[in-house]
């Protein structure tokens, strides 16, 4: 990456850090504390529960961080990071990576006021994950995504789920409803035979379906018929869209941000935002499950 030095690769793993190392031409480190002198920047990308103890040592050294979602484990983790951040001035930026996918960059300005969004994420099992359930692991680039469209507080919410090969939930699925009428259905699975990541969403001047894998959008709206015909027709459209590597683009966003000192696309209290209707979301289909337990 231009004016970008790889300073090094962290990996508790040694046979891996030194293997990436050298396919990159830099340094393999063990430890996260042995590069806390020599960087300006570092992306962090460790399992969920080291999030908060990592990234709070980078920021408490005055490094910008770019964080792997979700932000942290605990709300209580992510107001610390994020008010460490601020104090220390520095960029704290949360890996939502779907925002930078070719799609969403094509429908910047075009997404207004949606009032049904439906979204299917599904994947077939990987180990890489499993630590967390399915909302915080997948389902929730969704809620990412769909808080950054609907400018309304949520109403309310009713979430049902399974856990299926792990001790955590791996389906879920959950209905939204938001104080400005807005209604949302989100889809999570990691135990389905193929990749969906699709969303569909209607709005008042018309409906936008989103295909991340083929990263293709369709546009359709309501052409008026003539007085004779007093039908309405449709006009459907393929929005062009320009095929990203989403993770590159992340990375670049994150390191002009640094170079700026610019605020980032998804912020930490945006990653924190996420972060708190997850848990909520998690939380009611734990005590779902909880309860039928108890009463079977």
């Amino acid at each position: 990456m231009k004016d970008v030095e790889l300073v090094g690769v962290v990996d508790i793993d040694a046979s891996r850090a030194k293997d990436v190392a050298k396919r990159y031409r830099t340094q393999p480190f063990f430890h996260h504390a042995d590069i806390l002198d020599q960087v300006q920047a570092v992306s962090i990308a460790v399992p969920m529960p080291l999030h908060y103890p990592i990234t709070k040592d980078f920021l408490l050294r005055g490094i910008d961080v770019l964080l792997e979602k979700p932000i942290s484990k605990t709300l209580e983790e992510a107001d610390e990071l994020i008010e460490l951040a601020e104090s220390k001035e520095r960029i704290f930026q949360v890996g939502h990576l779907e925002r930078f996918n070719g799609p969403l960059l094509a429908l910047e300005g075009v997404i207004q006021n949606p009032m049904f969004v439906e979204s299917n994420r599904l994947g077939p099992f990987l180990l890489r994950g499993t630590e967390v359930d399915v909302v915080l692991d997948l389902m929730i680039h969704d809620i990412d995504i769909l808080l950054s469209w609907v400018n309304s507080r949520v109403k309310w919410f009713h979430a049902v789920g399974i856990p299926v090969l792990t001790p955590h939930i791996d389906i879920a699925n959950v209905r939204i409803e938001f104080e400005n009428g807005c209604t949302a259905n989100l889809t999570a699975s990691r135990v389905s035979r193929e990749k969906v990541r699709k969303v569909r969403l209607f709005q008042p001047n018309g409906y936008i379906s989103i295909d991340f894998f083929s990263q293709k959008v369709i546009f359709a709206s309501k052409k008026g018929g003539s007085e004779k015909e007093r039908v309405p027709g449709i006009v459907i459209k393929e929005i062009p869209v320009k095929k990203v590597d989403p993770l590159n683009m992340e990375i670049q966003s994150f390191v002009q941000c640094v170079k700026d000192r610019h605020t980032p696309l998804v912020t930490g209290r945006e990653g924190k935002r996420a972060l708190e209707l997850g848990l909520q979301i998690a939380g009611s289909i734990k005590k779902l499950i909880s309860e039928k337990v108890i009463g079977s």
